[in-house]
């Protein structure tokens, strides 16, 4: 199997792995047309080497697309899980917009920019001058209710499968409960309903590579977001290696004896 990887941070260990830099791409394009799988290429590269050359490429271009920003996942969400997403409404500037959000979601609220990771770009609107000054710097407004949580589920999916899930706790006193925000690790008590939605989730949406972040209010569970280029600290802490799952599933994925099949796949939680 002829592999070509864009990141080889992600790939490390990889068998029979050629690396190319995305920037030469088309001066290394006979090498990619050769390839059997393209791994990690950058958003860019995405529709040239599916549309164009019509090759495999993980993650596939369901995630990637679904996975671009906010907006795009959201609204998939809301479309096929609606009951588990936060109110949340994406809406554009004009007069009237402060007394929409006021209206429909009170203070505090919680406001987002669509394109952003490891909770920046994520802030808690307490006022109608912090919600002003999120209204001059983005052209495209994600509100979404406010949910009292101290923590929140990291649930890692890859390939066809659940491999493993963790919670992220906030630092006393901190909005944000990313680790890269001062935020701490458990690996206890994993609520496997949070599981099992991520995993009808990935399957409905087509999604083969993604950190999904959920939440659990009063029973209920809430899928804030996902993301395709995910942290791997909290796996590392675990002992797992998601390269290894990546090359598995697509050495099925191109051995035409063993078709993968969108079916549950075996949950590795601590």
């Amino acid at each position: 199997m002829k592999i070509i990887s864009f990141n080889p941070f992600r790939t490390i260990g990889m068998k029979d792995i050629t690396y190319i830099k995305p920037e030469n791409m088309f001066r290394e394009i006979d090498k990619i047309k050769d390839a059997d799988y393209i791994l990690f290429p950058e958003y860019w590269q995405v529709n040239s080497l599916v549309y164009g050359l019509n090759k495999k490429i993980f993650p596939n271009i369901s995630t990637f697309h679904l996975g671009h920003n906010k907006v795009e996942m959201t609204r998939a969400l809301m479309a096929t899980y609606p009951k588990n997403v936060p109110y949340t409404r994406i809406m554009g500037k004009n007069s009237s917009t402060v007394d929409i959000i006021e209206e429909e979601f009170g203070y505090p609220v919680v406001a987002k920019e669509i394109k952003n990771s490891m909770g920046q770009g994520v802030y808690l609107i307490k006022d109608k001058y912090e919600l002003n000054k999120y209204l001059e710097n983005n052209d495209t407004l994600y509100i979404q209710e406010y949910l009292p949580i101290d923590r929140d589920l990291r649930v890692v999916y890859v390939g066809n499968k659940v491999i493993s899930a963790y919670w992220r706790i906030a630092e006393k006193g901190n909005f944000h409960n990313n680790i890269a925000q001062g935020g701490s690790y458990s690996f206890d008590n994993i609520p496997l309903p949070a599981v099992d939605l991520v995993d009808r989730v990935a399957k409905t949406l087509g999604i083969n590579h993604a950190g999904f972040d959920v939440i659990e209010v009063e029973g209920e569970y809430y899928i804030l977001e996902f993301n395709v280029l995910f942290g791997n600290e909290g796996l590392k802490h675990l002992g797992i290696r998601p390269e290894e799952y990546i090359y598995n599933y697509i050495k099925e994925d191109t051995d035409p004896n063993k078709p993968t099949y969108p079916g549950v796949g075996r949950k590795v939680i601590a």
